[in-house]
């Protein structure tokens, strides 16, 4: 019979108590997991958004690995899972990952969770998953909630195609830069974004493409679930005292089908207009989302409009 490693701290010796969950004072007993890394989506708010099958995982696993021990413990205590917890986050995954490494190769089983959602969306995640690859272990996906998803179903906007952002640039000149080169792709965008911040990012966004159906999702599955739909310029000017608490996700309808491409005069006019009340940088950033015109040739015309100008004023 092979030992025990020590750096797994299994409960299966004879006076251990049986692995198991509890669901509405009902107890019910849990497999000991298959070795190998569990990855288990957990709610994104409301704690009953949990599959049985991930219970029975979380219940049955050596090693719960998560982002934070007291969010993941609410879970745990919930349905009265008693797994290791061991904290994997973006700050201590290059010293964490050889130790679940060596915890699978002696056998034993992981779960991988978040704080909400679904694991590796816009967490570290991956890089894990890649070394477990490596080395020959199992990997099980457990699929249940995912704030994208949820989100992206609730907008009322189309969901043949979309594209996942993630967060955004928290400088204003980067997420403008970023917003501009979303823009002309022709697809329903998801991105992340924190409530001190929206403000900021649907006045930027109206600018850009307020003509674009979107949607506020906020606290999704929580007591104060809230969608906002409305066209980006209508989003941006609710936006002077929005509610900041709480998670948030934005939905943005894709680009009209034949979306205009602005003419040479057009697009000299509109960098002009640009140029008087921003940086190149940003000028060109809004042109492009503006115009549906190549980033390269945006910016040249623009370094040329700028050359134009300052050749004008000097000769004043």
């Amino acid at each position: 019979m092979r030992a025990k490693p020590a750096s797994i701290n299994t409960p299966e010796d004879k006076d251990a108590a049986p692995r198991g969950f509890s669901i509405d004072a009902h107890r019910l007993a849990a497999p000991k997991a298959a070795p190998g890394l569990h990855l288990v989506a957990t709610p994104i708010g409301n704690l009953g958004d949990i599959t049985v099958r991930a219970l029975q995982t979380l219940a049955g696993v050596d090693i719960i690995a998560c982002e934070d021990t007291r969010i993941t413990r609410r879970l745990t205590e919930r349905y009265a899972i008693t797994a290791q917890l061991r904290q994997y986050h973006e700050h201590n995954a290059e010293a964490a990952r050889p130790k679940i490494l060596e915890a699978l190769a002696a056998g034993g089983s992981v779960a991988l969770v978040s704080d909400a959602g679904t694991p590796l969306i816009s967490d570290p995640g991956f890089k894990l998953v890649r070394e477990v690859c490596a080395a020959g272990h199992a990997v099980y996906a457990l699929p249940g909630p995912s704030s994208v998803l949820a989100a992206l179903s609730v907008a009322a906007l189309p969901t043949y195609r979309f594209f996942f952002e993630g967060f955004l640039p928290a400088k204003s000149a980067a997420r403008r830069a970023r917003l501009a080169e979303l823009a002309r792709i022709d697809a329903t965008l998801v991105m992340f974004e924190s409530g001190n911040r929206m403000q900021a990012t649907l006045t930027d966004l109206g600018e850009i493409r307020g003509e674009r159906e979107a949607a506020i999702c906020r606290e999704l599955t929580k007591l104060h679930e809230e969608v906002r739909r409305a066209p980006l310029a209508e989003l941006a000017r609710q936006a002077d005292a929005p509610e900041t608490r709480g998670e948030f996700v934005l939905v943005i309808g894709p680009p009209a089908a034949g979306a205009e491409v602005l003419a040479s005069d057009a697009l000299d006019e509109l960098l002009r207009e640009q140029l008087a009340g921003h940086s190149v940088k940003d000028a060109v950033a809004h042109a492009v989302a503006l115009s549906g015109r190549p980033r390269r040739e945006v910016y040249a015309r623009a370094l040329e409009l700028a050359k134009d100008k300052r050749g004008g004023d000097g000769e004043d």
